[in-house]
Order: structure tokens, then sequence, then C-alpha cells
């Protein structure tokens, strides 16, 4: 009488979550691998067995019922010894492998990838999380690779093996969209389409060797920390660029305004004469120092007329002396050299500074 007369899937797994199963008699455990000339295969739509003996895989029976022989399995005939003969029970075994499309395996950054911003350079963690599909293609190649000495083969294990592989092919990804492609963290959902089309050609050649093909891969989201730190200040800059960019000014505009407003609030007018030496040459050839410097030569113009007939037109000429800085001359009076914006005199006691000194010769003044 056969020993194992049935051998088909256990309908008590789970098929979403057991890719593939080595047939078990739940009945009799011990002698699920005693087959027979007799016993009858059955294999569902979505699967394939595959008949293993002393390691080797014979054959591979895709849907239907299949009556196992030496007929229809011709390298079975060959390894069976005479002694035992033909019509006895040999041990084998088989795996069912299940092929449906698994939609649903979850993939994630467990930690935060380290990048930088492409156009401030601000250091920022990175993370990123979706989904992907696969299916078995080639049933020999996954149980050869993957089965060990194991009695199935599940899904969230697949997931497992090819964790740091996915991790290390999608990290590499990010950071090529950011880094290289100067893709600001902000606007890169904008092209999570385009990277989950490449990530499927990315991991295809690696989960091949595996007999697993990829069916699609999916970025559900790349995104940051709003608490970490490097964001705080990566959200800062673009706020005050923004903010810049309506106004029309530059950053080295805006620093100079910056340096002239907190000049004002200090007490003393060389501080602010201080300031407005250093708005002259932050601002260099801008437009806001052109329209300063508009505004002044009104002031040391000849052909100025006093707005009050009362008042005499103050017509300031030059001293006949030059700038020691840049050796342009300077307008007799003048305490900052209109064209680099070198002191001329002492700020603290007014008078004129000798070219090259150190302290003021008059008061003892660093200078």
């Amino acid at each position: 009488m056969a020993i194992v007369q049935v051998v088909q899937w256990d309908d008590s797994l789970n098929s979403n979550d057991i890719l593939a199963w080595r047939y078990v008699d739940r009945k009799n455990p011990a002698k699920s691998d005693e087959l027979g000339n007799w016993t009858q295969l059955v294999v569902r739509e979505t699967q394939e067995a595959i008949l293993f003996k002393d390691g080797q895989a014979l054959d591979l029976f895709g849907a239907g019922r299949h009556t196992l022989s030496t007929s229809n399995i011709p390298m079975l005939g060959g390894l069976l010894k005479l002694a035992t003969g033909r019509e006895s029970p040999f041990k084998a075994s088989v795996w069912f492998v299940n092929k449906v499309n698994i939609l649903d395996v979850k993939w994630g950054t467990q930690n935060p990838i380290l990048l930088r911003d492409p156009e401030y350079q601000i250091p920022i963690y990175v993370r990123a999380f979706g989904q992907f599909g696969i299916c078995v293609a080639e049933s020999r190649q996954f149980v050869l690779k993957l089965s060990g000495n194991k009695s199935s083969i599940t899904r969230n294990e697949v997931a497992e093996y090819f964790k740091g592989l996915i991790l290390s092919r999608m990290g590499d990804m990010i950071a090529t969209y950011i880094a290289r492609k100067k893709i600001n963290i902000f606007e890169i959902s904008a092209y999570l389409e385009d990277m989950s089309n490449e990530a499927v050609e990315k991991i295809r050649p690696e989960l091949a060797l595996y007999g697993i093909e990829p069916l699609n891969f999916y970025f559900g989201s790349v995104n940051v920390n709003d608490e970490d730190e490097g964001i705080k200040k990566l959200k800062s800059a673009m706020a005050e660029r923004a903010s810049m960019n309506v106004m029309g000014t530059s950053y080295q505009q805006k620093r100079s305004f910056d340096v002239m407003e907190s000049a004002a609030k200090n007490e003393g007018g060389s501080s602010l004469l201080g300031a407005g030496v250093g708005l002259g040459a932050g601002m260099g050839m801008g437009g806001a120092f052109g329209q300063m410097a508009s505004q002044m030569g009104q002031y040391i113009n000849p052909q100025t007329v006093s707005p009050n007939p009362s008042t005499p037109t103050v017509t300031p000429q030059a001293s006949g002396s030059v700038c020691p800085s840049c050796g342009q001359p300077v307008i007799a009076g003048a305490k900052f050299c209109m064209n680099c914006g070198a002191k001329l005199v002492c700020s603290n006691c007014g008078q004129p500074i000798i070219p090259g000194a150190k302290f003021c010769m008059n008061c003892g003044q660093q200078i």
C-alpha cells in the first residue's frame, strides 16, 4: 500500500506570506519524503513543484495532477538503486513554489541618510520609505539559492535578505538627485515617480540572481525631521533668500544694511561713520551704493544752489593732498576718502592722520 498517496499544498498555509514550502505530511511527518511510483502530485494554479533527491532538483512540475514515476522523471530512474525495486518507495522531497504576485513588501530607512543641501551646503538628515512588488520567476534558482536547511521561505525573509541591497541602492539614488542633480529636499517630491521607475531597473539584476523579478518599486516619501537643527537653518536661509529676492537685493547688500542698522543704534558719530565705510566696502559697485554716491554728489557739486537764499552755497575745494590708502585726491576737510573709504583724520581729536602712522601724533589714539 502506498505510504504517500497525494502530495499537495497545505491549505493551512497563508499563500500571501509563504513563497516556497517543502511538503510535510501532517499525519506522518517522518514519512514525508518517502514517495512511490504511484504518488499523486497536485500542483495548483500560480504554483510550481520541484522534486528533489539527494539535494538535486530533478524536475519541475506546473499546474495540474502528476503521477510520479520513472517514466516522467527520467533522472529519477538512474538515481534509484536496483535493489529497491522500481515499485518500492524512494527518498525524495517536494518543494512547492508560490508564484503569486506580492505587491506590498514594505521598505524604509532605519537610520536617516546624511547629505548636504546642494545650494546652501547645510548638512541634513533624509529619510525615505515605500513599498515594492515581487514574484518568483525561476523556481529552481529561488529554492536552491534561498532554502538552505529551512522548510519554508517567507516574503518577510526575502525582504530581510535584500534590505541592505535596497537601502544601499536607494540611498545612492537619493544622494544622486539631491547632491548631483541639485534637487532641493523640499522639491524632491516632484521627482518620486522618476525615482521609482529608475529604482526598478537598479534592483532587477540583483534580484534576478535569486530567481526573483521586481514588479514595481515605489517611493512613498522622501522627507526630513522638521525639528532637526540643519533643517531649521536651511528653512531660515531659504526664507531670507526669498525675502531678498522680493526686495531685489543681494546677500552683500543685505549684510551691509544689517551693519548700518546695528551701527546706527550705537552712540557717537565715529561709530556711525565707520559703519558707513563698511557699508560702502560691502556694497562695492552695487546699486544701493551707487544711489548713495549719487545723493552725496549733490552736496559736492559746485553747481548746487542752496534752497535757502540767505545761506551761502558751500563749495568744498580739494585740499591738495591725496589719500594714503588709494592715492586719490581728497576733499578739504573730509574725514574719509570718497574713493576707498579710508579714515583721513583721527576719530578722537580730529587732527589729520600722517600716512602710515599707527597712532595719532596729536592725542596718541590708535588708528
